[in-house]
């Protein structure tokens, strides 16, 4: 079936990293996920997964919470601080409510309870490898668009700034002290090095930025130019 055949060409880019210092659960499991045609790299402990890189966009970690040394939530909390887009399934024999809340809080994909099916895992690394793919290509959109604002220079930045809160051209030109003529040449500068089709694409670019962008009452602001 075609969408067998997308489904399979999907997985097999996807590399499962496993953490769990019991050897035989890290064959196991490195053996179910490589039979669904992926590439499965097991680690005994979270310091050795962290002493290597881990940053592919088709990838997930399963990872046991108990873990001598740095424990599961500790990791998941290392790889926050270092911004890892990797999307995480916890597994244990040893769980309890409280753990299981903080580490979805955390972003955690699943906590599954020790033993559990082979399919409840497999669709939990489905769901995972899915998400850090999409949190890449976010990633990958924020990159492009912060090196098209870093070619604007520090006026055609103010103007950016303020036309993403929905100030017109004249109103701009009032807050900056400038012509209204002016504001027209910067502004149309601005689209054109962030490469914005229109205003709400801008106002989308700023927010990626961290710019604050709030509409105004004006029905069309795209027709100012």
């Amino acid at each position: 079936m075609p969408g067998s055949h997308r489904e399979s060409a999907t997985e097999a880019a996807a590399t499962v990293f496993v953490v769990d210092d019991d050897a035989g659960v890290r064959k196991a499991l490195a053996r179910l996920i490589r039979s669904a045609g992926m590439t499965a790299r097991p680690f005994p402990t979270a310091e050795a997964f962290l002493a290597e890189s881990h940053l592919e966009p088709a990838s997930c970690l399963v990872l046991d919470v108990r873990l001598p040394g740095l424990n599961g939530l500790q990791l998941q909390e290392a790889l926050n601080r270092k911004g890892y887009p990797l999307a995480i399934i916890f597994i244990t024999g040893h769980g309890d409510v409280p753990m299981s809340v903080r580490a979805m809080k955390a972003g955690a994909v699943d906590f599954l309870q020790k033993p559990f099916e082979d399919g409840d895992l497999l669709d939990a690394i489905h769901r995972a490898t899915a998400r850090t793919r999409d949190a890449f290509a976010k990633r990958e959109t924020s990159t492009q668009i912060q090196s098209r604002y870093d070619t604007l220079t520090p006026r055609e930045r103010q103007v950016l700034c303020l036309v993403v809160t929905g100030l017109l051209n004249k109103q701009v030109a009032a807050e900056l002290g400038a012509a209204e003529k002016t504001i027209k040449i910067h502004r149309g500068r601005v689209m054109a090095k962030m490469q914005a089709a229109s205003l709400a694409d801008l106002v989308r670019m700023a927010g990626l930025l961290g710019i604050p962008a709030q509409r105004s009452g004006s029905q069309d602001m795209g027709e100012q130019s």
